[in-house]
């Protein structure tokens, strides 16, 4: 049995017993918390591999090459949950409250072994995500907001002990791509060239692109198509701005660029999305 629902673009959640042997390494720009029930996975991310036990808690900022190497003879179980971090910093991260994703940038990709009362809370409040994701009326979406909030706190207080002991990065290639990423995330609406990178960071633009898809499987421009694109989409849906300012919002000199760029990533045009993707909100009164 395989459950895979749509909510709306910030949010992918969904639990599987399927096996695929033909995922590859990938990276996606979403934020992964992958839990482990059962079978048996050697799980790659990068260069580490980590054999699974029933309770494992993944943490991925996604940018990491990753992939599930699968046994197909033993059964296999998990539940997935694949968010947009700039809609939640934007949306639902409180502004009282401490970064709740500081786990996920300064551990990058981490084992959790949750045993005893820490798996049984983290198996109930997953088990409430999905049973609010899978209904699609908004007081449903606006609990598993709320849900997902009280998540990440508990994964922050999960995570004490592994950031206290995460002092420095691995290794300052990862070091070098972090700061890549942090420049793009500020800037991904400006005009970005290797060469105003290289002004930037001080480093030559050659290791720069090399560094970054080393590290991340993917260019930087593809990054930063990546980054537009997803801003579009949030843009797109709780803002009011014409489909051609919120092209140049986002950094697209020209609408056609914007359409043409936008659905090839996202199979749909802009105005298209925006009218999917009405069918979530709340009417106004």
């Amino acid at each position: 049995m395989s459950i895979q629902h749509q909510i709306s673009v910030p949010f992918t959640m969904g639990t599987s017993s399927d096996y695929n042997a033909h995922v590859a390494y990938h990276t996606h720009f979403h934020y992964e918390v992958y839990y482990f029930h059962s079978g048996k996975v050697n799980y790659l991310i990068n260069d580490r591999i980590y054999v699974l036990e029933p309770g494992d808690l993944l943490l991925m900022h996604g940018m990491t090459l990753h992939r599930a190497h699968v046994d197909p003879e033993v059964k296999y179980h998990r539940s997935t949950l694949h968010f947009d971090p700039f809609y939640f910093k934007q949306f639902i991260q409180p502004p009282f409250a401490a970064d709740l994703l500081e786990p996920f940038r300064k551990l990058q990709n981490v084992r959790l072994q949750l045993r005893g009362s820490e798996k049984t809370e983290v198996e109930a409040v997953m088990n409430r995500l999905e049973l609010h994701y899978a209904r699609k009326d908004s007081f449903s979406t606006q609990r598993f907001q709320a849900q997902l909030l009280d998540f990440m706190i508990l994964i922050n207080q999960l995570c004490q002990k592994p950031m206290k002991e995460k002092s420095t990065f691995p290794s300052s290639k990862q070091l070098h791509v972090q700061t890549i990423i942090s420049y793009l995330d500020s800037h991904y609406q400006e005009e970005i060239t290797l060469e105003s990178i290289q002004t930037e960071l001080h480093l030559s633009k050659f290791y720069l692109a090399k560094t970054f898809k080393e590290v991340t499987g993917s260019t930087i421009f593809q990054f930063l198509m990546q980054r537009r694109i997803y801003q579009a989409k949030i843009e797109l849906i709780d803002g009011d701005q014409s489909i051609t300012d919120v092209g140049y919002e986002v950094g697209f000199k020209h609408p056609s660029h914007f359409s043409r760029a936008f659905k090839l990533h996202t199979d749909l045009t802009p105005e298209q999305y925006r009218k999917q993707n009405q069918l979530h909100t709340v009417p106004a009164d």
